[in-house]
């Protein structure tokens, strides 16, 4: 009688598995250090900063640089003017990127072909190639120094355009049909078929275009020039003096500017998780 031959206690797969989480563990650990040092630096006295040898955690515990982060600078106001664009923009990118893409989809008109094609070249254009025509339309329009400026152009980029389609072509056209037999206006068969099935696209847009506004520091730049408009990566910048520079402020405030894009990743991870795993499906 054949008997099963026994595995080790250790075979080859497990060896492996225990490798591979080794390598992740490691790597999360060699990433997550840069961003923990930042958070105890923000807890830091000045001359701590600069003493040897370096310390994760602080000698010392202060809560001096938020104290003067708070009080010397217009850190709440430039968070404020931060999360208003960049959730204007969002919900905006969002809304008009689907359009965009159940126009592409579902839909035929001259010329649709020629007018996606231009759609998808403009991804190999960088920006610096555009900033200064850019920024005389917006002195044309009156727009400088608003966050109008801001807000409105890019605010449909071509890949979300790209990816809205991709999902939106999936959708049956039988409900769509259905719908129109209903008595459904085609905006009304947007809103209550097409949105509900491309939630998950929906969410990678959105967290995508919040992270890019949030981060955006070129264009706001050129285009705002009050102080009290700046963005939290402009303001943040300005910290850093010829003659005094507060690294336990900047850390603390790059420390609080890092939160709101830690929130959206824990409240959409699943949308995004959904999002990513069914484009990998289709494609």
């Amino acid at each position: 009688m054949l008997k099963r031959k026994r595995s080790g206690p250790m075979d080859g797969g497990r060896l492996n598995l225990m490798f591979m989480n080794t390598v992740v563990l490691v790597g999360v650990l060699v990433s997550a250090i840069p961003f923990i040092y930042m958070i105890t630096a923000s807890f830091r006295h000045q001359g701590e900063l600069y003493s040897l040898p370096v310390t994760i955690m602080p000698r010392e515990w202060t809560g001096h640089n938020y104290e003067k982060l708070f009080g010397d600078t217009n850190f709440v106001i430039w968070y404020g003017n931060t999360i208003f664009t960049a959730g204007i923009r969002t919900a905006l990118g969002v809304y008009f990127a689907a359009l965009a893409g159940a126009a592409f989809a579902k839909y035929d008109f001259r010329f649709k072909r020629l007018c996606f094609f231009i759609v998808l070249a403009t991804l190999t254009l960088p920006f610096h190639v555009i900033l200064i025509p850019l920024f005389l339309l917006m002195r044309d329009f009156g727009w400088v120094d608003s966050y109008l400026a801001v807000i409105i152009p890019g605010i449909v980029g071509a890949f979300n355009v790209f990816l809205m389609r991709q999902y939106i072509e999936a959708v049956p056209d039988e409900l769509m049909d259905a719908a129109r037999i209903d008595g459904a206006s085609e905006i009304s068969i947007f809103h209550r078929i097409i949105v509900p099935l491309v939630r998950p696209a929906l969410g990678v847009v959105a967290i995508l275009t919040f992270v890019n506004t949030w981060n955006d520091f070129l264009w706001p730049l050129v285009v705002l020039h009050d102080d009290t408009k700046y963005l939290l990566s402009i303001g943040i910048a300005t910290m850093d003096g010829p003659y005094d520079v507060e690294i336990g402020a900047i850390m603390a405030a790059s420390f609080l500017s890092t939160l709101p894009i830690l929130i959206v990743f824990v409240l959409m991870q699943r949308q995004i998780i959904a999002g990513l795993t069914q484009g990998a499906i289709r494609g």
